[in-house]
């Protein structure tokens, strides 16, 4: 059985509150992603195929990703 953290891991990605708003704009507008404000971070959620691809084009913009 998978463990929920994992299936998590695969369908997000959240980002501080100082990731540019160009950057977040990008990926709203590139990439099928549900953008969730919560405090001072920023939530993206989707397929893990949608989180693949955008944790691949933030890693090329210079955004760490755990």
């Amino acid at each position: 059985m998978p463990n929920p953290a994992q299936l998590r891991d695969s369908t997000q990605i959240v980002l501080p509150a100082g990731t540019p708003a160009e950057l977040r704009d990008r990926l709203a507008e590139e990439f099928v992603l549900t953008m969730l404000e919560e405090g001072d971070t920023y939530r993206f959620v989707g397929s893990p195929v949608e989180i693949d691809r955008a944790s691949d084009y933030l890693v090329r913009q210079g955004v760490p990703i755990a």
